[in-house]
């Protein structure tokens, strides 16, 4: 199996209300194990909360998404920006209204001097999102 790259989004206690909202938005499969299944909140980590998630998406990608323990830093964007880019536009503008739900919208999802549909956001979850609409050669 070749390597690939998956993102992984650490977040202070809303991992399985993340997990569900990516999954109505994106479509795909979660999968969750929680701290109690591995042993128990070990380290003042709550035993139900979520270890590792896992959203495989019919797209073909993976989103991995766990609460933080204790004393580790939760992602909170700045620095990394998951990005869903391609050509089928109604599907990618319908996943950025979906997750802009409830977040800040920084650059609103339009035309950009490059030509493509462009547009940022944070979501509700603190996590940056980009979404680009390639556009089709003329």
């Amino acid at each position: 199996m070749a390597p690939r790259l998956s993102p992984y989004v650490c977040l202070a206690g809303t991992a399985r209300e993340a997990l569900d909202h990516y999954r109505s938005v994106l479509g795909g499969e979660v999968t969750v194990s929680t701290f109690a299944e591995f042993g128990g909140g070990g380290g003042g980590a709550d035993p139900d909360g979520v270890m590792h998630g896992q959203l495989d998406t019919p797209d073909g990608f993976t989103l991995m998404v766990s609460d933080a323990m204790p004393g580790a830093a939760a992602s909170t964007g700045g620095n990394v920006a998951l990005c869903l880019s391609g050509d089928d536009a109604a599907h990618l503008r319908a996943c950025f209204a979906g997750l802009a739900e409830g977040g800040e919208v920084t650059t609103p999802l339009e035309v950009q001097v490059w030509g493509d549909e462009y547009g940022a956001l944070i979501d509700r979850f603190g996590v940056d999102w980009m979404v680009n609409v390639s556009a089709l050669p003329a």
